[in-house]
């Protein structure tokens, strides 16, 4: 019997406020034939929200699109102001082959996705991450770089045309970054403080760029509606940091500074293997169900 391929589908959306708005996103998602809506993390401070979908590549792939037209006709980037780097109305659209399903298969997808979004809605499209066209343009920090603010500049230069779609300024919707990547792991450490200075610094101590953690991304970032700041971590491979690896060097970096951890936050899905054998509860996540398990979705997915 031959296995069934499944992508993971975990689009980033520059809207996090308005509930409305968001129900119209997933009703879209919802809608579409053989497509399972696992997650929605919204955060009002981010005014950011992720979706994470999984099927079939045909059926994600229209997913996506669907998601897509809906984000672009609900979120106007005019009005948009968060915490978090974006650069359009929907923000990031990554494809990830799970289980058995290569790589190539998420990258075909990616392509083919980027194209139609491209010609469907004049939308200026970059490639990262697997499906980078061009070397540089393979981590999604450097295709971000000046935001959505610095994209008409941007788009105006020989080195910032887009991938697909037209290099044209469109101050409603900007522009998106679509990749085929590995699994992730979106994972917040919320600490006990204000002080946006010691999250930035603990942030540079736990970052593999900084010398730490090996494929971690983390940014100190203000958590204003709460009086509070994270560290929000990247968990890029978490077979070779996990959870509990990052969960304690912020720990312990935190209690240098005499400043105590709060609770922590998974935004999306999150393998079971990614705990290393540890409870959520141990690393911040005392209300952790098994439907924020990934392997979950992917059996039923699968099935």
């Amino acid at each position: 019997m031959t296995r069934r391929l499944i992508v993971e589908c975990v689009p980033n959306v520059s809207e996090g406020r308005d509930p409305a708005r968001l129900a119209r996103v997933a009703a879209a998602v919802r809608a579409t034939p053989g497509v399972t809506l696992a997650d929605v993390h919204a955060d009002p401070d981010h005014h950011r929200s992720v979706f994470t979908f999984l099927g079939e590549p045909a059926t994600v792939a229209a997913g996506a699109v669907a998601l897509a037209e809906a984000a672009l006709a609900e979120i106007d980037m005019r009005e948009h102001r968060g915490i978090h780097p974006r650069i359009g109305a929907l923000d990031v659209l990554p494809f990830v082959p799970l289980s058995d399903t290569p790589m190539s298969v998420a990258v075909t997808l990616a392509h083919a996705v980027g194209a139609t979004l491209a010609t469907r809605h004049a939308l200026p499209v970059y490639y990262y991450g697997e499906a980078a066209r061009r070397p540089e343009r393979r981590a999604l920090r450097e295709l971000r770089h000046g935001e959505y603010e610095g994209l008409a500049a941007r788009l105006g230069e020989e080195a910032g045309r887009p991938d697909d779609g037209p290099a044209r300024f469109d101050p409603r919707r900007g522009a998106v970054l679509v990749g085929a990547r590995g699994v992730l792991v979106a994972y917040n450490v919320w600490l006990a403080s204000d002080d946006l200075a010691a999250a930035r610094a603990i942030a540079r101590e736990v970052r593999a760029s900084g010398g730490g953690l090996p494929a971690v991304q983390a940014l100190g970032l203000p958590l204003t509606s709460r009086g509070r700041v994270q560290v929000s971590m990247n968990l890029l491979d978490h077979r070779v940091t996990p959870i509990p690896a990052a969960y304690d060097r912020v720990a312990q970096a935190a209690a240098r500074r005499g400043i105590a951890i709060e609770r922590a936050e998974l935004v999306g899905l999150a393998p079971r293997a990614a705990f290393a054998g540890r409870a959520p509860a141990s690393v911040g996540l005392p209300e952790f169900t098994s439907a924020q398990e990934l392997d979950v979705h992917l059996a039923r997915a699968a099935g």
